[in-house]
């Protein structure tokens, strides 16, 4: 019987010649992954365990992002008990103030994940490496303990649902328009612990921010993982992005040495949708989930108070080309809040090289250090009541940037920029 390519991951990580879906395994893990929200959790289990060290001290990734720089007492805190964590283990890849990025994006950057690895991470959007094709997925913070502690960890082997992309993108459409689209199609339980497996002739034209932000948001549809198979343009940005730091950059037998599994023809799948790419118009998803998704025509007379542009979705550089492509010369709306975050810190010296951020604040907008701030409710752009906000990044849930009876409504960076000049959610192609 046919593996998908998750399932091929997964089983040479177990050992195993071959994997079914509903097995339960055990997997090395190539990189585990906690932020200074969910580390702090898992840095108290480990130390229960009474395990002396970890597992690795390459194979381990820190990332200070969420309330980074410290927002208050609390935050500060839990910091600090990553920190010394840090210190103490000799952990090659900790990021902090002035290194840090958002994680999702940061790690790629970095080279710290590569195709055919095995990840998990404590945040829920760890299934963005799926772009790179990797296994990677989110788990609780006792998970990472484990993982941090053994290098390995339990999984019940998903099924999969086979997404056929076919055709280019029309002006102005990118992987966020793909993916709400299909959470849109399918709902935010369609995949409920299954893989995201994305093929077909349309790949080609989807960037690699594109496959970022589909992969990232596979976790919306309820998925394991969302996953693309490997190409040229997947060997172009592994090589581009080499692993700087740590034994891991040399070892001949490293995980970082990208590995590639394509599915066998006979792989099984739950579902099979196909989409044409050319078909699909910039996409809104309205309050209070990711599936409620309309068409940009249909929500123009929604009045907006805040832009976000950034996260782990949509803060890479393709993201804020094209919003500042759109804002060049014009200003922002008057009253409009215009928050713009750079994923990581190469990002941020990037978009300042190509003159990006000095476009942004010429139109009235502020540039953040990265964060992922606004994105959860923690800080830089937290909504009152009754306040909307069109974001690029990936959830709207109740309450999910501030007041429980403000609203976020998701969107492209294209339609995020082109709503601020009007004050209303706006196709882009009209401003």
């Amino acid at each position: 019987m046919g593996m998908t390519m998750t399932q091929k991951i997964l089983a040479a990580h177990a050992g195993l010649s071959e994997v079914k879906a509903g097995q339960l395994i055990e997997a090395d893990l190539d990189m585990v992954l906690g932020n200074d929200i969910t580390s702090p959790v898992a840095i108290h289990e480990i130390k229960k365990m009474k395990k002396n060290g970890v597992f690795n001290r390459d194979k381990i990734s820190l990332v200070m992002d969420h309330f980074v720089p410290n927002k208050d007492i609390k935050s500060a805190e839990h910091c600090k008990i990553v920190r010394e964590f840090a210190s103490d283990n000799d952990i090659t890849n900790f990021y902090d103030v002035g290194e840090m990025g958002i994680e999702h994006a940061l790690l790629p950057e970095k080279g710290l994940v590569t195709a055919g690895d095995a990840v998990i991470g404590a945040d829920s959007h760890t299934c963005t490496y799926g772009a790179l094709g990797a296994f990677s997925t989110g788990v609780g913070s006792t998970d990472m303990a484990a993982g941090m502690a053994t290098g390995k960890a339990w999984f019940k082997v998903p099924s999969a649902i086979r997404f056929n992309l076919t055709g280019d993108l029309a002006p102005y459409i990118s992987g966020k328009d793909i993916i709400l689209h299909i959470i849109g199609m399918i709902g935010v339980d369609g995949a409920l612990y299954q893989s995201m497996e994305f093929v077909g002739d349309g790949i080609k034209n989807l960037s690699m921010d594109d496959r970022f932000t589909i992969s990232n948001m596979a976790i919306e549809a309820g998925g394991k993982n969302g996953i693309f198979p490997v190409d040229d343009k997947t060997l172009e940005y592994i090589e581009s992005h080499p692993c700087a730091s740590s034994s891991l950059s040399s070892s001949p037998s490293s995980s970082k040495h990208p590995k590639i599994y394509t599915a066998d023809d006979d792989a099984i799948y739950t579902a099979e949708y196909t989409i044409d790419l050319s078909t699909l118009r910039p996409t809104i998803a309205y309050p209070h989930l990711p599936e409620n998704t309309h068409p940009v025509e249909d929500a123009s007379d929604i009045k907006i108070d805040q832009v976000v542009i950034g996260s782990c979705t949509n803060g890479r550089i393709s993201d804020l080309k094209i919003a500042a492509d759109i804002l060049n010369g014009k200003k922002v709306k008057k009253g409009i809040r215009v928050i713009v975050i750079p994923a990581t810190q190469a990002i941020y010296l990037e978009a300042m090289d190509k003159g990006y951020l000095k476009t942004f604040v010429e139109s009235g907008a502020v540039v953040s250090t990265p964060t992922c701030g606004p994105c959860l409710g923690g800080y830089m752009g937290i909504l009152a009541a009754g306040e909307r906000c069109i974001s690029t990044t990936n959830r709207n849930f109740v309450g999910r940037m501030g007041h429980v009876d403000s609203e976020v409504y998701l969107a492209s960076p294209a339609v995020a920029a082109a709503s601020s000049l009007t004050g209303y959610i706006t196709d882009p192609a009209t401003v």
